[in-house]
This record gives C-alpha cells, sequence and structure tokens, in this order.
C-alpha cells in the first residue's frame, strides 16, 4: 500500500488578500472553489502546486470550526496534511483498530474521505482519502476535491512540487510515533534529529514547537523553478522573508528547495 502527501489546507481570517499574495509571489492560480465548503460556514480556494493541492480556506460566518481554530493558533495557519491512498479499506480498519475518532467521513463521487480527529493523532488534522475511476491512483491523475480540471490552473513558473509538511508540537517523537501507528510507516530521523516518516512522495517531519504558536501545521518545503523570482516578489509585496530559501505565507513557513 502507498500513501502520497496530496494536498496541504490553511486556514486564513480572509481569502482574497491570500490568494492574491500566493498568486504573486508562488505564481499560482486557483484551479476550483468548493460551494461544499459553505455548509461549514467556510470559503475556499485551491491551488495546484505540481501536482499536488494548496486550499485555503476563510471563514464567512461566524462560529465556525475553521475561526475556532484561527483563535487557537493566533492567526493565519496550516491546518490539515491530506494523503492519498490506494487502498481504503485497510487504513479504515486500522484507524477503527486505533480507537482514532473521525471528524469526517464520506463517499461519493468516486472519492472516499477519512478526517481524524487532532486530539487523537496530535500535531495537526491528518487525512487519509482514495480517489476512485479512471487513472485514479497516477501522480498527476484526478482529485475530486480540487475540481474537475485542476490541471487547467497548474504553473510550474516557480514551484514544482510540495515535498514535505512540518508539524510542530509539544513532543514531537510522541506525535512521530502515533502517526507512524496510522499510516503503518517507521519513524527515521533527519540530518538535524527530528523524528520523520517517509510517504511516497514527501516527508512528515516533527518539530517542537519553537516560533511561540501552539501545535499544528507549521510549514511546508517546495521544489522551486525559479527560486530568485519567489524572494523578490515576497520583497517587493513585505512578506516575511529570510531573504535566501524561506517566506510565510498563511502563516506557514515555506522553505524553498
Amino acid at each position: 500500500m502507498w500513501l502520497r502527501l496530496r494536498q496541504i489546507a490553511t486556514v486564513a481570517s480572509e481569502l482574497a488578500p491570500i490568494e492574491e499574495a500566493l498568486a504573486d509571489v508562488l505564481a499560482i492560480q486557483v484551479c476550483h472553489r468548493d460551494p461544499g465548503v459553505g455548509h461549514y460556514g467556510l470559503e475556499n480556494a485551491l491551488l495546484p502546486i505540481g501536482n499536488q493541492i494548496l486550499e485555503v480556506v476563510a471563514p464567512i460566518e461566524a462560529n465556525t470550526a475553521g475561526g475556532r481554530y484561527l483563535q487557537r493558533r493566533g492567526g493565519d495557519g496550516g491546518y490539515m496534511v491530506i494523503t492519498q491512498c490506494d487502498n481504503h479499506a485497510p487504513r479504515r480498519a486500522r484507524i477503527e483498530q486505533l480507537g482514532i475518532r473521525l471528524v469526517n467521513q464520506f463517499d461519493n463521487e468516486g472519492f472516499r474521505n477519512m478526517q481524524l480527529h487532532p486530539k487523537d493523532t496530535g500535531g495537526s488534522f491528518f487525512e487519509i482519502d482514495e480517489q476512485l475511476g479512471a487513472n485514479a491512483h497516477d501522480e498527476d491523475g484526478p482529485w475530486w476535491p480540487a475540481g474537475p480540471d485542476w490541471k487547467a490552473g497548474q504553473c510550474l513558473e516557480r514551484v514544482t512540487g510540495i515535498v514535505a509538511a512540518e508539524i510542530q508540537t509539544d513532543d514531537p517523537g510522541a506525535v512521530a510515533e502515533r502517526w507512524s501507528e496510522i499510516a503503518e510507516l517507521p519513524v527515521a530521523q533527519d540530518g538535524q534529529g527530528n523524528p520523520v516518516i517517509e510517504l511516497d512522495n514527501a516527508t512528515l517531519r516533527f518539530v517542537p514547537c519553537n516560533d511561540g504558536r501552539p501545535e499544528g501545521l507549521g510549514g511546508i518545503d517546495v521544489t522551486t523553478a525559479d527560486r530568485a523570482a519567489i524572494l523578490a516578489a515576497a520583497e517587493r509585496r513585505g512578506v516575511p522573508s529570510n531573504g535566501t530559501d524561506q517566506v510565510q505565507l498563511c502563516g506557514l513557513r515555506i522553505n524553498l528547495l
């Protein structure tokens, strides 16, 4: 069985300014908006990065889960690590075996969804989904959350893929072990001594909370085709940057490889 990183979700207090910043700095564009998130008092935009998707959600009503998450984390930030699997049934059986609660689940239009309760996983929302149908398991195959033609929005001018998600937590080792149990993949260490789990196309990296914010999805690593253009655009726009290999957008550290 394989498990890939297919989508990263972030949450913002306002959608339009984040969309504009992402387009200006990373040169990515919206491929889809899901009207279904309105049921949860949210609006969203989905933007391809290579064959993966960056989603931004924002509350449009009071007292939404997204709004409460903004308050808990002290502003915009990473929200969900969303993975794609090739066989949902054994993944679901594993979750039941571990006694992990589900926040959301559905099976429709050839797509199976399973969103795990963050209090039972630690670190961040962790989601395991399966796309069904023709070419469903291709690396650049269909992805129902991103609409019927996500490739129409694909732009590889500056960024080409998401190769790591960085989950910050008070106990990186314990949370990594929990995610390891769920993913049925081993925990290793990176060069800095951080616990990591290697998915088929990306790394899950677990780090301490050292930015003054509570646990959550703190950053992603992206491969770049034009790092200099990203950094120049960030400087023009006043986007926080270290000037060499990191920018901050939607409260997310984006490490440029």
